[in-house]
């Protein structure tokens, strides 16, 4: 078992320079480009008692705003109200994201602080959404880095090799049922579909 930095580093080399150099402390013409053509992003957040999460969020290409080198804008959307990311960031503000852009294997980390805002000015800067949002999440990004296509090209996430049809997965109704131990009507997933597309 590895417990210390000194047995990691026996077994893996020093990062390469350019794996370094690459790192910034703001967003570039380049990592700007990048969020403004990304529909989709996995949020990271932790709480004040360690406890992390990961939860993915999407829009239409541009949906997160940036507003200056090192700020970002990224409006609430309808969810489950669990409210996991935006408590953690109340209770830390920490967060970090990545970006991704489909059939591009690279992606895009953004590391920072953030903080929730609900003032209505800056509400109203979202009128293209079909439900407003009730918060904007500000991220004041310290760290941005260009992840390779390594991942991606070993997941082939765009391609059609290892994608599956629906069918063969059970719904999402049938799953929650059986993890929550309901024995209610099992929602399927045409169901589903159809409710999403009134919610997005």
């Amino acid at each position: 078992m590895i417990k210390t930095l000194e047995a990691l580093r026996e077994i893996f080399p020093g990062p390469k320079p350019r794996a370094l150099a690459k790192q910034l402390d703001r967003m570039d013409k380049d990592c700007q480009r990048f969020i403004s053509l990304a529909p989709f992003l996995v949020i990271a957040t932790v709480g004040k008692d360690g406890r992390v999460d990961a939860s993915p969020r999407g829009g239409a290409p541009g949906f997160v705003r940036v507003i200056d080198d090192n700020t970002l804008h990224l409006p609430d959307a309808l969810g489950n109200n669990r409210l996991d990311s935006f408590t953690n960031i109340v209770q830390s503000g920490n967060i970090g994201l990545i970006f991704f852009i489909p059939g591009m294997d690279e992606t895009l980390r953004v590391n920072g602080t953030a903080k929730l805002r609900n003032e209505a000015e800056l509400l109203r800067q979202f009128p293209h959404e079909r439900h407003p949002p009730r918060i904007v999440v500000e991220i004041r990004v310290e760290e941005t880095y260009l992840h390779c296509a390594k991942a991606l090209l070993r997941s082939k996430l765009w391609a059609s090799d290892y994608r599956i049809e629906r069918s063969a997965f059970p719904s999402m109704g049938q799953m929650i049922n059986e993890q929550s131990g309901s024995s209610g009507p099992v929602e399927t997933q045409a169901e589903a579909i159809a409710r999403y597309k009134t919610e997005i």
